[in-house]
């Protein structure tokens, strides 16, 4: 039996269904999604696109760095996902949207030198200053970012 899951904003007017094992579930230490999550990190869940459908509602989206797009809901500011250009048929889901988050474990940690020193982890995950994902380097980096500290 395939793998489903489900995931609605807060207020219940986005909702979407995820179909299939999720390729890759990580922590994330980035500022600009600390930033645009309001969290001191979050786990983002991979999918492929083909992989997901949106049930209800109609997502907003918002682009601060070249080639990524943040979704999330214009009514309650739900985040939703991102997709980066630089990261081909790979779509991101925040662990918050879905209804039943404590079914992801994450495997890894990005964006390490990032970490709050607040947060503290006891695990054994590989932690990695970057990016967890090979990104397509001929697209380059987002830059012109605002740093956090």
């Amino acid at each position: 039996m395939q793998r489903v899951e489900t995931g609605a904003c807060f207020c219940g007017a986005i909702a979407a269904q995820m179909s299939g094992e999720p390729f890759w579930v990580c922590y994330d230490h980035d500022d600009d999604c600390r930033r645009a999550i309001g969290s001191p990190l979050t786990i983002w869940v991979g999918y492929r696109p083909n992989q997901c459908r949106l049930l209800k509602g109609t997502l907003s989206s918002y682009s601060k760095t070249q080639g990524v797009v943040r979704t999330f809901c214009a009514t309650c500011g739900t985040s939703v996902g991102y997709s980066d250009e630089g990261l081909a048929d790979e779509l991101y889901l925040t662990i918050g949207f879905f209804d039943h988050p404590e079914r992801f474990a994450p495997a890894a940690h990005a964006y390490w030198d990032m970490k709050l020193p607040f947060v503290q982890f006891a695990d054994d995950l590989p932690k990695i200053d970057r990016y967890s994902r090979q990104r397509d380097p001929s697209l380059g980096f987002p830059d012109g970012r605002v740093k956090t500290r």
